[in-house]
């Protein structure tokens, strides 16, 4: 098994011991992305509604990295500050896809990297 280790400039750098992502034949396991701007490597978002996009387009730089795209993504798994978010963060996630939804999970947890309100890790395939 063969591990091709993938990173991008277009995404926030790992703040610990994890890449972006690491492929393994057709499967790529993208490593959860919070709202970090890649650019300033702070998160500027205002509200859940930017913090979500940003988390989005960081996971689509992973993605494109590696030549994938959301079409490709087959599981997410989402981490919420609250519950109470829920309503608010699908409808954005949802803005991503146009059909064939992943399998997916959404938990809430106790605390999130950054003070973020939501980061989302998921598994491509080809």
């Amino acid at each position: 098994m063969e591990k091709k280790i993938i990173n991008t400039t277009n995404a926030p750098a790992p703040i610990g011991p994890y890449s972006q992502a690491i492929q393994v034949g057709g499967l790529l396991f993208v490593s959860g992305q919070v709202a970090i701007n890649p650019v300033t490597g702070n998160v500027e978002a205002g509200d859940v509604i930017a913090e979500t996009h940003q988390v989005m387009h960081n996971i689509k730089s992973v993605l494109a990295e590696a030549g994938y795209d959301f079409q490709h993504v087959v599981k997410t798994t989402i981490f919420l500050s609250d519950m109470s978010l829920f309503a608010t963060v699908n409808e954005v996630y949802g803005k991503y896809f146009s059909s064939n939804f992943p399998a997916r999970e959404t938990v809430a947890v106790k605390g999130l990297p950054k003070n973020v309100n939501v980061e989302i890790s998921v598994t491509a395939a080809k």
